[in-house]
């Protein structure tokens, strides 16, 4: 589809973040005349727009040329683009092809064997064990796609990666229809996004698109204690490995008598090694060490497995996952940022090994937030609902579970959790929504927690 397009005429994309740059800058440097743009009116876009001008690619900051996108051989969206987006709209209803910046850089990596992980929760952390496990076994191995970096920036690089780790989200599945991986990851599935998605079902069948170009040679690694999960990739050609952390006939799973990871029967790391707070980090580790030993049988041998389980030990995780970022006057500070939707705040909350004031809220996602009721029941000392979602969050916790407002701002939040918490306790920023109420994005969340945290040490 690219090399056609590419011959055929104008490739416009959609967006000017760091991944509508990339994918511009690589369609140019494959011959191809490009069109980018982006309704954005701010400084960053127009800077973006300038640059990729400077570089003889023609862009607009600020509109779209409608017009120039309805007579294009292909539009490219960027991540962030929804569906209803007018660009994307128009470029529909003339009738040309929509794919997203992740089919552009697969296209220009093509040959180069990858792990795709997608699910509900887990696949960055996934994604970047990954990525670092692969590394210990000597490949030149790169993390790319949702995590950070876009797959169209690995592959502007000059020397081309032996592995990559591929994070994926629905919407980037939505868009890229070559999607073959050599490995193909589902951590778990639940209710997201439902402010993009009608339905759990639609969300839901974005994500079978992992399977789309199942062969017979595929490999699958499914989370074998998530029905929803199991459920999506039963008719999918390949073969299918499970991780569990309570089936002793997964191929990976914690063992409780040994307190230790097992792959393949035999036990690879105790649990107690492991860096990473909570159970789902457990399945986490257990999804990452299963999918490299799969991909390749020289990751199995004794050698390898020595390798795997020191890498394992030397993992230190992500910025905004379960991320300690301060332990001052006996308090632990933990920012969960990334924890975006109700599920994975559960999991964020259920980790908790001491009393726990939580912050939740931001701009609600459409999920109500009485199923936190049970696990909020059992580990926090008080809620703290904020943001947009703040009537909505007391209105579905209140009565069950110790619950005040937060206030006007983030620092008001933070200045009633340092005076509900005492030494012993924790502060948990889980905020099961999305940021966009107060920030840009969640790491500027994040990092806000962060320094508000340190600068009352």
């Amino acid at each position: 589809m690219i090399d056609a397009a590419l011959r055929r005429g104008e490739v416009a994309v959609i967006g000017l973040g760091r991944s509508g740059i990339a994918a511009a800058r690589l369609l140019a440097r494959e011959g191809g005349r490009v069109y980018a743009s982006d309704a954005g009116a701010g400084e960053g876009v127009a800077q973006a727009a300038a640059t990729l001008r400077a570089a003889g690619i023609a862009a607009d900051a600020g509109t779209h040329d409608l017009a120039r996108i309805r007579g294009a051989a292909l539009v490219v969206a960027s991540p962030g683009v929804p569906p209803t987006a007018p660009p994307l709209v128009t470029a529909r209803e003339a009738g040309v092809p929509v794919v997203g910046e992740v089919e552009v850089a697969l296209h220009a990596l093509r040959g180069v064997p990858y792990v795709a992980i997608t699910g509900t929760n887990g696949k960055s952390t996934v994604t970047a064990l990954v990525a670092h496990l692969l590394s210990a076994l000597g490949h030149r191995a790169v993390a790319g796609g949702n995590i950070g970096r876009a797959l169209s920036d690995i592959a502007l690089a000059g020397d081309r990666p032996d592995w990559i780790a591929l994070e994926m989200s629905s919407f980037q599945l939505h868009d890229t229809p070559s999607i073959r991986p050599t490995v193909g990851v589902l951590t778990n599935l639940s209710p997201d996004h439902l402010d993009r998605y009608p339905s759990v079902e639609a969300y839901y069948a974005d994500k079978a698109l992992l399977y789309r170009n199942a062969a017979p040679d595929s490999r699958w690694i499914v989370n074998a204690d998530d029905t929803p999960a199991l459920d999506l990739g039963v008719m999918a050609q390949g073969t299918r490995w499970g991780f569990s952390r309570r089936d002793p006939s997964a191929a990976a799973h914690y063992e409780a008598l040994r307190d230790a990871l097992v792959l393949f029967k035999t036990p690879l790391v105790t649990r107690g090694v492991l860096p990473l707070l909570g159970w789902h980090n457990v399945e986490n580790t257990l999804a990452a060490l299963l999918a490299v030993m799969v991909a390749d049988s020289a990751h199995q041998t004794p050698d390898a497995r020595a390798a795997l389980a020191a890498a394992v030990q030397s993992f230190r995780g992500l910025p905004h996952r379960l991320e300690i970022v301060s332990n001052a006057g006996g308090v632990r500070w933990i920012n969960d940022s990334k924890a975006t939707n109700v599920s994975s705040a559960r999991v964020a909350i259920e980790s908790m090994d001491r009393p726990a004031v939580v912050l939740i809220g931001g701009k609600h996602k459409g999920e109500p937030y009485t199923s936190l009721i049970a696990p909020l029941a059992a580990h926090s000392k008080l809620v703290i609902a904020y943001g947009e979602a703040e009537p909505l969050v007391v209105g579905d916790l209140q009565g069950h579970v110790p619950i005040e407002r937060g206030g006007s701002s983030f620092e008001d939040v933070m200045q009633r959790a340092r005076a509900a918490a005492s030494p012993g306790d924790a502060v948990l920023l889980a905020p099961a929504c999305s940021s966009f109420d107060m920030f840009t994005n969640y790491e500027v969340r994040g990092n806000e927690f962060r320094r508000l945290a340190q600068a009352g040490a």
